[in-house]
């Protein structure tokens, strides 16, 4: 381990406190705020931005699975990449280069071709979007939770900006869109330029980039075919990728189409602006995300990551569960608001389950390959098979349906999974020489 933040063995983690007396945070809870904001304003507004351009639902639809699939091709490889380059920033600046284009790409090439081609404009944008946000994000979160670690500070300590971030763009989009939907994009464009400056001047301790080098500021880390095959084939990577396939991606499958199932519910009480209240929601969520994002590190590591994202699931079962069988506003709110829950214990323990039980020197591509990757393929596995549902069945049994798929997969991915309760250092080893247990 280096010198330079990496723990050792049995060290106790840093406190909220000991993280915010440290500018290094700073520097990068800003990097994940700007990202974010960009991230928040793309998703609330892309879909009601492309229908005042005329595109038709199918197009639309379009959009978001060629997101999908480019980061589905892109996260293996981005994932092997980042683990060589380590703590250099080309990759993560590539992503932070397109994220700066997306007024200059929204005003002058989306907006034409729309105009002229609804189906080459989809797929033209759902590659150049896929860069920013679902193949870009994967790059961010796994060189933000290698730095967390060199710098000597918990990963959800500086994630928790990003929460702050989304919340504070739902606040200003509006008024933003209001006097200009175009402005929206440009707006993600400045955030883009202010995350650029940060990533400029973030730095990790010598100590920790001459580790990774191997002594030399100018070599490759060598990520062999033999520790990625090692990885692929071990039982516990292979219950974190069941987990996470059906989990974190029915999370997402059940949020899609959430909106919908609120305000028709709440429409149906005479409440006279249901999607006001469900955007108001969706803010005061984000902002508890941040909120419950200070306290998760040190609650997963008293109980372990395995536990953590057991926790997760639990909650995601009992939110899809409540949504199906209780359906008062009240009751909906309720469920949703439990989502601020679910994405800060979810986020911290894949992080820390990844940094645990494999191997540090692969942990991007163990995160993109056991994360995202997965959670892709789940989501368009799932995507189908539920919206058909949703269309037969209706809401209520698909969710009582889902309720019952996750709780399964959850069940049989902890028979797979080792827990990391032993295992404090961020390298594999075992702490104190204590044995793995399932």
């Amino acid at each position: 381990m280096s010198a330079g933040g990496e723990r050792a063995a049995g060290a106790s983690a840093p406190s909220i406190l000991d993280s915010v007396r440290r500018a290094v945070l700073w520097n990068y809870g800003g990097i994940y705020f700007f990202y974010f904001v960009a991230w928040q304003l793309i998703f609330t507004y892309m879909g009601l931005w492309l229908d005042d351009q005329g595109m038709s639902g199918g197009s639309i639809g379009l959009v978001s699975t060629v997101m999908a699939l480019v980061a589905l091709c892109l996260q293996p490889l981005y994932g092997l990449v980042q683990d060589r380059l380590g703590y250099r920033k080309p990759l993560f600046a590539f992503v932070v280069v397109c994220a700066a284009m997306v007024g200059p790409f929204f005003q002058f090439v989306f907006k034409p071709l729309i105009a002229e081609n609804q189906r080459l404009a989809a797929v033209v944008g759902g590659v150049f979007l896929s860069l920013v946000t679902y193949a870009g994000v994967s790059v961010v979160e796994a060189f933000n939770e290698r730095a967390s670690r060199a710098n000597g500070f918990e990963y959800g300590h500086a994630r928790l900006f990003g929460s702050l971030g989304g919340s504070f763009a739902s606040f200003i989009g509006g008024s933003i869109w209001a006097a200009n939907p175009d402005n929206i994009w440009w707006a993600a464009t400045f955030s883009a330029i202010v995350l650029g400056v940060l990533l400029l001047v973030a730095r990790v301790p010598d100590q920790a980039r001459e580790a990774h080098d191997g002594g030399g500021e100018g070599s490759a880390h060598k990520i062999s075919k033999e520790a990625v095959a090692g990885l692929v084939m071990d039982r516990n990577f292979l219950g974190f990728v069941v987990l996470m396939m059906g989990t974190a991606a029915l999370y997402d499958v059940f949020d899609q189409q959430f909106s919908i199932y609120f305000t028709d519910h709440v429409a149906a009480t005479g409440h006279g602006d249901p999607e006001g209240l469900f955007g108001r929601v969706v803010s005061i969520q984000i902002l508890l995300e941040a909120v419950v994002m200070i306290f998760t590190p040190a609650i997963i590591n008293r109980i372990g990551a395995k536990r953590g994202l057991q926790i997760f699931a639990g909650i995601l079962v009992v939110r899809v569960l409540g949504s199906a069988l209780v359906t008062t506003p009240e009751a909906l709110v309720a469920w949703r608001l439990l989502a601020a829950i679910e994405m800060p214990f979810m986020l911290v323990s894949v992080m820390k389950y990844i940094t645990r039980m494999f191997d540090v020197k692969i942990s991007a591509t163990a995160y993109m390959l056991g994360f995202g990757v997965a959670k892709s393929l789940g989501v368009a596995l799932f995507s189908a098979a539920f919206g058909r549902s949703y269309d037969n069945v209706g809401f209520e049994q698909s969710y009582l349906v889902m309720s019952v798929v996750i709780a399964v997969v959850t069940v049989l991915a902890s028979l797979l999974m080792g827990s990391d309760r032993g295992r404090e250092a961020p390298t594999g080893e075992l702490a104190d020489g204590a044995a793995p247990s399932r």
